[in-house]
C-alpha cells in the first residue's frame, strides 16, 4: 500500500506540474510581458521528468521488472519518453521548438493513463509466462521510445504544413489587395503618394515576417527530420528484437499478427518519408504530408490495435496486460 501511494503521489505531482507548464505556455503565447516565465516552464518539465523517473524506478524495484507489462505502465513510459525528448534540447542550450508539442503530449498521455479507465492496471502484478523474458525490456522500450520520437517528429511536420498552408492563403489574399491598390493609384495621384509610403513600410514589415516564417519552416523541417530519424532507428531495433523474442516464444520470427502488421506498416510509412527526402523535388511539403499520415498510423499501431484485443498480442488489450 505504501508503494502504491508513493506511485500515486509521483504521478499526480508530475501531472499537476505539466498542467502548470501548459498554462504558462498559453500565458506567454497570449501576453508578451510574461516571456520570462518560459524558463519556469522548462524547469517544470524537468520536474515532471524526475517524478516519472522516480515512479518507473519505484515500480521496477518493487515489481522486479521494468514497468512495461500493461497499457498503464507503457503510457507512463511514453510520457517519460516525451519528457526526455523535451529536456535534451534544453540542456544542449538549443532553442526548444518541441515545448509546444512535448508538454501537451505528456499531459494527455499521462492524463489518460491515470484516468479511471485504466484503474484496474495500476496495481503491479507478476508477469505472465509469455512476458517473462529478458527481451521484454529491449523490445518494448525500443518500440515506445520509437513511437514517442516519431510522434513528436510527425507533429512538427503537421506544424510545417499548417504554417505553409497559411502562407499560401496570405499570398493569395495579398495578390488581390495589390490589384485593388493599383486601381486606387490610377484614379488618385495624391492618395498614391500617401499610400506608397505606407506600402513601402508594409513591404519591409512583410519581408521581415516572411523571412521569419521561412526560417521557422526550415527549422521545423530540419527538426522533424532529425527526430524522425532517431525514432526510426528505435522502431527498427524494436521490430528486430521483437522478431527474435517471437522466435523464442512462438517458434517463428514473424506471424503477421495485427500488432506486427501495423508495426510493419508504420515502418514502411516512415521509410517512404526518408525516400521522399532523397528527392529534392519531394522533400519539404511532400515528406511532411507522409509524416502526418504516419502520425495516425502510429496511434493505430500503438493504441488502436489494443481496442480489438485479438491476435498473439491479445494480452495488450484493455482488459488484459501489456502493450508493445
Amino acid at each position: 500500500m505504501i508503494v502504491l501511494a508513493l506511485e500515486h503521489i509521483l504521478t499526480h505531482i508530475s501531472f499537476s506540474v505539466v498542467s502548470i507548464v501548459i498554462t504558462i505556455h498559453l500565458i506567454t503565447l497570449l501576453v508578451d510581458e510574461f516571456v520570462e516565465l518560459y524558463d519556469s516552464s522548462e524547469k517544470g518539465m524537468i520536474t515532471t521528468f524526475f517524478c516519472i523517473t522516480g515512479f518507473l524506478f519505484t515500480r521496477w524495484f518493487f515489481g522486479g521488472h521494468l514497468p512495461l507489462s500493461n497499457l498503464y505502465e507503457s503510457l507512463i513510459f511514453l510520457s517519460w519518453a516525451f519528457s526526455v525528448i523535451h529536456i535534451v534540447p534544453y540542456f544542449k542550450k538549443y532553442k526548444n521548438y518541441l515545448s509546444a508539442i512535448t508538454a501537451p503530449s505528456t499531459f494527455f498521455t499521462q492524463g489518460f493513463a491515470t484516468s479511471g479507465i485504466l484503474k484496474g492496471m495500476h496495481q503491479s502484478e507478476i508477469l505472465v509466462p509469455a512476458l517473462q523474458s529478458q527481451w521484454l525490456m529491449m523490445h518494448v522500450s525500443m518500440m515506445i521510445l520509437g513511437y514517442a520520437a516519431l510522434l513528436c517528429g510527425s507533429l512538427l511536420s503537421v506544424a510545417f504544413l499548417v504554417i505553409r498552408f497559411q502562407k499560401l492563403i496570405r499570398i493569395f489574399d495579398k495578390s488581390n489587395n495589390f490589384n485593388l491598390l493599383n486601381d486606387s493609384f490610377y484614379f488618385n495621384e495624391i492618395q498614391y503618394i500617401t499610400d506608397r509610403k505606407k506600402f513601402l513600410r508594409n513591404i519591409s514589415f512583410l519581408s521581415y515576417r516572411n523571412y521569419y516564417r521561412f526560417q521557422l519552416i526550415q527549422q521545423l523541417d530540419d527538426w522533424s527530420y532529425r527526430i524522425i530519424s532517431i525514432g526510426f532507428i528505435f522502431l527498427t531495433m524494436g521490430i528486430l528484437s521483437g522478431a527474435v523474442w517471437a522466435n523464442e516464444a512462438w517458434g517463428s520470427y514473424w506471424n503477421w499478427d495485427p500488432k506486427e502488421t501495423w508495426a510493419f506498416i508504420t515502418w514502411t510509412i516512415f521509410a517512404i518519408f526518408f525516400h521522399t527526402r532523397t528527392n529534392k523535388n519531394w522533400e519539404g511539403l511532400n515528406s511532411a504530408i507522409v509524416a502526418s499520415i504516419g502520425f495516425l498510423i502510429i496511434w493505430i499501431c500503438y493504441f488502436g490495435v489494443n481496442l480489438l484485443g485479438i491476435g498473439l498480442h491479445s494480452y495488450g488489450s484493455f482488459t488484459l496486460t501489456i502493450n508493445n
